[in-house]
């Protein structure tokens, strides 16, 4: 004490040494914070004490978080089990702390715009108020204020915490700072990589330059010029031939040696957080189904968040989703109007409310298979840091609606299912679909989201991302969507794909040196054939199809000029591109979903020549109205069947564990002697219950959605019941999804070697000894029980609850309390 107080006076007495002084005393609260972190008590026993929350919910939760890469608090308010006031009051109190009350004090807008209004979305922070020389900043999450604490004491001074829900966070930032939120939404992607700095004025100079010469250039010489043409749409349709012939190729092989990844696993790890974004507009129709479609994801209900984007002025789809109910990992995020309207704009606006280390894309048809969050984890997981992206399959589930919904089919497989995969395979760039998209969040925030200013932001995307080093895989896992199968919407969404394709083509060749010293060759090759090729077949295809009058008998342009074996080995090429299309059409769709689609494969020669007409709307729009989003409308050929999800068994990674036709029916079966196994309509089935029930000895343990049965036997049990390997699996599989209450027990079930290393994999199950120990406590529990537990002091608690509260503080050591 004596030298510190020297310290002190000599500080006094030279004004520079007084910092020195002052950083003496930060390190010393720096001890005793970490002094008082080793003692706080956890948030679980605390509001047990409280009575707030039941033993046998903390040690359900606790479970799920030895598994998860969850906190507490995310798992306790996901599954109802304690309401978000009284968890973050009692987080105040373990931290010592006050709850912030922006009704009473608003935020102060200078000391947010001092942080970044995005940064404190992204920290969970809101510098709230200066109370003399001090800033208080409300956090919600105050785990992780420690560990920030040392960046805003240089930039606020001496900093306090206050506690706050996330939701009054976001409120309140949104009250205060959208405006700049919206704006900083429209420009995060870097100037020379976005399609707002493409200047159309000298665009529109090119292409009247380049009209202005072919029309003289006809006039003059019109067989040259129309030979010249020809001679173009020849070469991009053979480099396109066998670019998509070399993919089948490589993709056949692929297939034949691929190892089922998902099944094994390489290692243990805890599930991620993943935050799904929905971007609607103008859907009527379509929230409720959405909803349902997502509650089918199996992944735990704590780890996802989804989030339903909608514009700040479309009344129609914030009306539909308020008529919605939203269960808790749902929230909607209202995007204020902004100079641009666009699905990129929405995506980049909603990018930073996002909670999840993987964010992934959903239309707002979409109908995702329910293991698909787990296959993305899992494949992050062991993937290589590099890879960024995960796009899986895209198909129809109105696939038979009629001839044009057929052929859309048809294309769809064969480019998500053996022409995106081959060219991921040969190393060219892989164009991005828009929808089932998955990202490592650190890459996508590193490279500026979304080009706001682009109709086809996925396709741009792509070709940023293998620009700045990182790689996108493809997985096996598949998405039914709303297959378009109107022409002229068809021709409507087409033209805006056709268009963004040319937009980001012009953008990325603003700099051709500069995007081939960041791809490469061979990727910059690809580059120039899927996105200028593609618009050229398309524009030139005409002058092909000129041909087919030489075998009527009709007179061509070209046939006093060419020699009759050019034309010879003409039709040859033009048989050999046929046969390479129709013959990827018919493998794509060798699956039993597409079981009769073979038939309409040689229909896409006259499906084909639509994409013309599309191609010249999509041009025009370049020039005339080059960021217009021309939507589709969704919700028109809704699924037949809600429950009958595209479950295409040819393309898992691992055996299906239900078949195919088990899908459709639920199986109430008891475990009473006489009583034998029915089969009921799925419609009959009950939900599981949203909060479980406590345990109890011969029923099921039910953690969340994720289940592992308790071996026993009901009362009248006389012997293990018989359970045959198709119905165990279809109850098993309904019971993960939440179809149907469990009625068989599943410790006599048929025995499959892979399936528990399956059950780990997804997550649905917990290992063995966590099983036998969380069914010993509750035994123990339910047999030492008192009337009220919060009321009690803690040396008259049961010793079960005691020995559970000392392996959850054990266990904690980091002592995240939520």
């Amino acid at each position: 004490m004596v030298q510190q107080r020297h310290g002190i006076f000599q500080s006094k007495m030279h004004g520079r040494r007084v910092k020195h002084a002052q950083f003496s005393t930060i390190a010393g609260q720096t001890g005793l914070r970490a002094d008082l972190e080793k003692a706080r008590t956890p948030i679980g026993q605390m509001l047990v004490d409280m009575g707030a929350l039941s033993p046998e919910n903390l040690i359900r939760a606790t479970a799920m978080r030895q598994r998860q890469d969850a906190r507490l608090g995310d798992i306790l308010l996901a599954h109802n089990m304690v309401d978000e006031t009284t968890l973050y009051n009692a987080l105040a109190k373990q931290y010592r702390s006050e709850v912030a009350d922006f009704t009473k004090q608003k935020p102060d807008v200078r000391l947010i715009d001092l942080l970044g209004a995005d940064e404190c979305l992204r920290k969970g922070l809101l510098p709230w108020v200066r109370v003399g020389s001090c800033v208080v900043i409300a956090s919600c999450r105050p785990e992780q204020f420690e560990e920030l604490r040392p960046r805003l004491t240089a930039l606020f001074g001496q900093v306090r915490m206050a506690v706050v829900s996330e939701t009054n966070l976001h409120e309140a930032l949104m009250k205060s700072r959208q405006r700049k939120l919206a704006q900083a939404a429209e420009t995060r992607v870097a100037a020379h990589e976005s399609c707002r700095e493409l200047d159309i004025a000298r665009l529109l100079r090119i292409l009247s330059g380049v009209c202005f010469v072919a029309i003289v250039a006809t006039i003059a010489a019109p067989r040259i010029m129309f030979l010249a043409l020809v001679c173009w749409a020849i070469v991009v349709l053979i480099i396109t031939s066998v670019l998509k012939l070399a993919a089948a190729f490589a993709q056949a092989r692929v297939s034949r040696q691929r190892q089922s990844t998902f099944a094994t696993g390489r290692g243990a790890y805890k599930l991620p957080t993943v935050s799904i974004m929905v971007p609607l507009f103008h859907e009527n129709e379509i929230a409720g189904r959405l909803i349902t479609r997502l509650s089918r994801l199996t992944y735990p209900r704590e780890l996802l968040d989804i989030c339903l984007v909608v514009e700040e002025d479309d009344a129609i789809t914030q009306e539909a989703v308020a008529r919605t109910e939203l269960p808790r990992w749902m929230r909607t995020i209202i995007v204020p109007r902004g100079g641009v309207k666009t699905k990129p704009r929405a995506l980049n606006f909603a990018l930073d409310f996002c909670r999840g280390s993987i964010i992934g894309i959903y239309d707002a048809e979409d109908a995702p298979e329910p293991e698909q969050i787990h296959k993305v984890a899992h494949h992050f997981a062991h993937a290589d840091p590099k890879v960024a992206c995960v796009q899986g399959i895209l198909d129809f589930y109105n696939a038979r609606t009629n001839w044009l919904a057929r052929c859309f089919t048809v294309e769809y497989a064969s480019w998500f299912r053996i022409i995106l995969p081959g060219y991921e395979r040969i190393g060219l760039v892989v164009p991005l679909g828009g929808t089932t998209l998955f990202f490592r969040r650190d890459a996508i925030e590193k490279l500026g989201g979304w080009d706001a200013h682009n109709v086809t932001e996925d396709a741009d995307l792509g070709i940023r991302l293998a620009r700045h080093g990182y790689r996108t895989e493809l997985i096996r896992t598949v998405t039914d969507e709303e297959a378009n199968c109107r022409l002229w919407p068809w021709i409507k969404q087409r033209s805006r794909w056709l268009k963004g394709y040319a937009m980001t083509w012009a953008m990325h060749m603003r700099s051709p040196r500069k995007l081939l010293a960041d791809l490469g060759w061979w990727k910059f090759f690809g580059v120039q054939v899927l996105f200028f090729g593609t618009i050229s077949n398309f524009i030139l295809a005409p002058l092909l199809w000129s041909f087919w009058a030489m075998p009527l008998g009709l007179h061509h342009p070209l046939q006093d000029v060419v020699p009759n074996d050019a034309f010879l080995a003409l039709g040859g090429l033009f048989l050999m591109s046929e046969v390479v299309t129709i013959a990827i059409g018919m493998l794509a769709t060798s699956t039993p979903k597409h079981r009769g689609m073979w038939k309409w494969v040689p229909t896409l020669h006259f499906y084909y020549p639509l994409g013309t007409l599309a191609a010249i709307k999509g041009l025009w729009e370049v020039v005339t109205r080059p960021y217009y989003w021309d939507k589709t409308a969704h919700g028109l050929h809704d699924l037949h069947d809600l429950h009958d999800l595209s479950d295409d068994l040819s393309m898992q990674d691992t055996p299906a564990p239900l078949e195919t036709k088990a899908a459709f029916s639920h199986v109430d079966a008891t475990c009473q002697n006489d009583d034998p196994l029915r089969v009921t309509p799925l419609t009959s089935a009950k939900k599981l219950p949203a909060s479980p029930e406590p345990y109890q000895k011969s029923e099921p343990l039910i953690l969340g959605r994720q289940l592992q049965v308790v071996a026993g036997k009901t009362a009248n049990d006389t012997a293990p019941p018989t359970v045959p390997p198709k119905v165990f699996y279809t109850q098993r599989a309904q019971l993960a999804v939440g179809f149907a209450e469990p009625s068989i027990n599943f410790s006599h079930a048929p025995a499959k070697p892979h399936w528990q290393r399956r059950k780990l994999t997804f997550g649905l199950a917990l290992p063995d000894h966590q099983t036998r120990q969380e069914r010993e406590d509750m035994e123990k529990i339910s047999t030492q029980s008192q009337p009220d537990w919060g009321s009690q002091p803690a040396h008259a608690k049961p010793d079960a609850l005691k020995a559970v509260l000392k392996r959850l503080k054990a266990t904690d050591k980091k002592d995240q309390p939520i």
